[in-house]
C-alpha cells in the first residue's frame, strides 16, 4: 500500500528543488530500474504492478501506479532512489560538455551515447536540465549508472582549466569530416535553440560543423543528441585510423 506521504513525496520529486533538497529521484521502467539495482544504488521505495519483479518491490494496483507516475503512460515499475555521491572528474583524453541543453530526452540520450563510447563523465552547465529529471533518467536507459554528470557554474573556466584544445559544434565551423582531431581534447555542444553561449563560444579553439549534404532548403539543424553521436563516431573513427597507421608503420 502506498501511503499519502509516499504519494506526495513521489509527485514532489517531479520538481528539481525537491530532488536537490532530499537527494532523491524517481526512476520508471524495468530496464532502467534493473540497471540501478544492479549497480547497488540505494532504493528507498520500489513499486510494481506485477508480482515477483524484485524481492524489495511492493505490488500495487495499476490505478495507483497512474497516480504516482511522472509520465502520461505509467510504467509497470517505479522506484525512488538516492542520488549517489559524485566522484571526481576522471582523467580522460576526450571530455564531453553540454552548454544549456534543456530537453530531457536529448540529455538522457547523450548520457547513453557517452556510455556506448566508454566515456564516464559529462560536464554540464548549470542551466542544463537536471540529470535526475525522470525523463532524463528514462532516456538514459540505465546508462546514468556509468556516466556521471558534473554540473558547473562556470563552464568556460572549467573547460579552460582542463588544459586541452576545445572543439565546439557550430553551424559556421569547418566540416567535421575534414577535421584532424587532437589526441586529447574537449568537445562542447550548445543548446537546441541557441547554440553555444557567448562566454563558451569565445574560448573555442576549433568550431566544427556536420556538413549538410542536401542542396537547397533542408533541415535547419540536428538535435544535440544526434550531433553528439555523429561527432563521437567520427572522433573514434579518426582515433582508430591513426592507431592502425601507427601500428602499420611499426610493423614495417
Amino acid at each position: 500500500m502506498v501511503s499519502k506521504n509516499q504519494r506526495k513525496q513521489i509527485l514532489q520529486l517531479k520538481q528539481k528543488k525537491y530532488r536537490l533538497s532530499t537527494g532523491l529521484f524517481v526512476a520508471e521502467g524495468e530496464k532502467v530500474i534493473e540497471e540501478l539495482l544492479s549497480a547497488s544504488w540505494d532504493c528507498v521505495y520500489l513499486f510494481s504492478i506485477a508480482p515477483h519483479f524484485h524481492p524489495q518491490s511492493e505490488v500495487i494496483d495499476p490505478s495507483v501506479m497512474k497516480q504516482l507516475t511522472h509520465f502520461k503512460t505509467p510504467s509497470p515499475v517505479l522506484g525512488v532512489f538516492k542520488s549517489p555521491d559524485l566522484k571526481a572528474l576522471s582523467k580522460s583524453n576526450i571530455t564531453l560538455a553540454v552548454d544549456g541543453v534543456s530537453d530531457p530526452g536529448n540529455l538522457g540520450t547523450l548520457i547513453r551515447i557517452c556510455d556506448w563510447y566508454g566515456l564516464s563523465d559529462l560536464i554540464c552547465s548549470s542551466n542544463t536540465v537536471d540529470c535526475y529529471n525522470s525523463k532524463v533518467v528514462q532516456a538514459s536507459m540505465g546508462s546514468i549508472v556509468r556516466v556521471q554528470c558534473h554540473y558547473v557554474d562556470d563552464l568556460h573556466s572549467t573547460l579552460i582549466n582542463l588544459n586541452k584544445p576545445i572543439y565546439g559544434a557550430d553551424l559556421n565551423g569547418q566540416p567535421l569530416y575534414k577535421t584532424d582531431f587532437e589526441e586529447q581534447a574537449s568537445f562542447v555542444f550548445g543548446s537546441e535553440s541557441h547554440g553555444l553561449s557567448a562566454a563558451v563560444s569565445k574560448i573555442i579553439n576549433h568550431k566544427i560543423t556536420i556538413p549538410n549534404f542536401r542542396s537547397g532548403r533542408g533541415a535547419e539543424s540536428l538535435n544535440v543528441a544526434v550531433a553528439g553521436a555523429i561527432f563521437l563516431s567520427e572522433i573514434f573513427r579518426s582515433k582508430d585510423r591513426k592507431s592502425t597507421r601507427l601500428n602499420s608503420s611499426h610493423s614495417c
